[in-house]
């Protein structure tokens, strides 16, 4: 086997379309997964049975069915229904939804996490509960969580290539297609492979340091 740097040339463009798609995907799914989650955490804190319940049976069937699973309902199911998104705008929902689920736990953990002596605080200023939540219990728990969450991103970035099963082209998509027309197979995957690495591993490293930072 000899290695081509002519099909790494070539391959190229293809990878810097894929590497948008991916990052697009990443970027929009985690803000859904970030938004969602909190809102899941909030929820189960209600008195209230009636929202907890559903909340609850809802949350922990996404969470315990398979993301591909996810996407191929979302894809081939929904449009029978007479509701159809596009390839990319079903695999950002999926993403987020799915991962809406973990930092769900996320966040409850931080919350559950803040002081009482917080909450005695807060309703010994007689603060209105939405006061509560805003400026005093939220901040600290964000503040304790988003190590986790950025965690999720990096297990997001490895989930994006599942987006090809619905004709979505990230970088291991277009790779698969390049190496598929041009049956060069080698090169494509291995520039994936490495792009995977040089993305993956330094947020590693940024999350530690932020988490390190944070627990001082």
């Amino acid at each position: 086997m000899t290695w081509d740097w002519s099909a790494v040339g070539d391959f190229m463009p293809h990878f810097w379309d894929g590497l948008l798609v991916t990052l697009q995907a990443l970027v929009l799914g985690s803000l859904i997964s970030f938004a969602l989650g909190l809102v899941w955490a909030l929820l189960m804190r209600t008195p209230t049975r009636w929202v907890r319940w559903p909340v609850g049976v809802v949350t922990e069937f996404i969470r315990n069915t398979p993301l591909l699973v996810q996407l191929f309902f979302l894809f081939y199911v929904l449009p029978e229904w007479n509701i159809t998104f596009s390839a990319m705008t079903t695999g950002v929902v999926a993403i987020g939804l799915h991962y809406s689920t973990y930092t769900m736990q996320v966040y409850r953990a931080g919350i559950e996490g803040v002081p009482v002596g917080q909450w005695e605080a807060a309703t010994a200023l007689n603060l209105p509960m939405t006061r509560t939540w805003t400026a005093v219990i939220l901040p600290q728990a964000i503040r304790r969580v988003v190590p986790a969450l950025g965690n999720y991103v990096i297990s997001m970035l490895k989930d994006t290539p599942m987006l090809m099963a619905i004709t979505v082209l990230d970088m291991l998509g277009e790779a698969r297609l390049f190496a598929q027309q041009n049956f060069q197979f080698t090169e494509p995957l291995t520039v994936i492979g490495v792009a995977f690495i040089l993305i993956s591993y330094p947020a590693s490293l940024l999350m530690r340091a932020l988490e390190r930072r944070l627990v001082r």
